[in-house]
């Protein structure tokens, strides 16, 4: 199981409804990106990663783990917009206003994605997509995504056994040594996934699959006093935006 999965799994806002998270999480994503950067987007960033150390109770090591690859490709496109090519000062040269704009670039996405995460550490998938089909989305649509989830897992750990394996038998010891055990896992992953998938299918059909999978969700419902207090908050985070931008423009 994936890190984020299983604090999600362990989270204190496991048992309830996506819909309340949703409206939190997603809420301020959408206040990120439409908000101004400053102190909008600022404002979502703080007020998330308050409530994810907070009441959601995200241990900050696993946070800052999935936190830092899409912040790292946040500053990936941030630092793009600092140069431009082309123009009087020769084929690459320092952008004007480069460093504002990619500040506010910056500000925005490591917010919206903090907003996700939110989503991410409160919402196992196993309690998201089944629901997914009383939203209007195609069973068969739903059925994939499930199966493909699982498979995911499955995957990983013999990928990981492999690389165990290899380890072992000192497969990795020199560079020629960890480009056929990189070579030997790839083929076997590849042959162990078709080879799972087969047998899933053979077990789906000895079981009666008439192309819908029922899986048993916990007893939930939404709760409009956590949703109020959700739009709430985000009201408030927007009018306080509003606030502090009007003295500086």
């Amino acid at each position: 199981m994936l890190p984020i999965d299983a604090a999600a799994h362990s989270s204190r806002w496991r048992r309830r409804h996506p819909v309340d998270k949703a409206v939190l999480g997603l809420g301020l994503t959408v206040l990120a990106i439409s908000l101004p950067p400053w102190p909008g987007a600022a404002l979502v960033l703080l007020t998330a990663l308050a409530l994810l150390l907070g009441p959601a109770g995200v241990p900050g090591r696993q946070l800052w783990r999935a936190y830092r690859v899409p912040l790292g490709f946040c500053a990936t496109g941030a630092v793009t917009l600092l140069v431009q090519v082309g123009g009087p000062d020769g084929f690459v040269s320092l952008a004007a206003g480069g460093p504002a704009r990619a500040g506010e670039l910056l500000l925005r996405t490591s917010a919206a994605s903090l907003g996700v995460l939110l989503f991410a550490f409160t919402t196992p998938m196993s309690d998201l997509l089944p629901r997914l089909v009383r939203a209007g989305v195609p069973a068969p649509v739903v059925d994939v995504a499930l199966v493909t989830y699982r498979m995911s897992f499955l995957l990983l750990d013999s990928v990981r056994l492999v690389r165990a394996a290899q380890a072992a038998r000192l497969g990795h010891t020199t560079r020629a040594a960890t480009w056929r055990s990189l070579a030997g896992l790839g083929s076997t992953a590849f042959v162990r996934a078709f080879d799972r998938a087969q047998r899933l299918q053979t077990g789906l059909a000895g079981r009666g699959y008439d192309g819908s999978l029922r899986v048993l969700l916990p007893e939930t419902r939404v709760s409009p006093r956590f949703t109020g207090a959700s739009l709430t908050l985000l009201a408030a985070v927007a009018a306080l935006t509003l606030v502090l931008e009007r003295p500086l423009t």
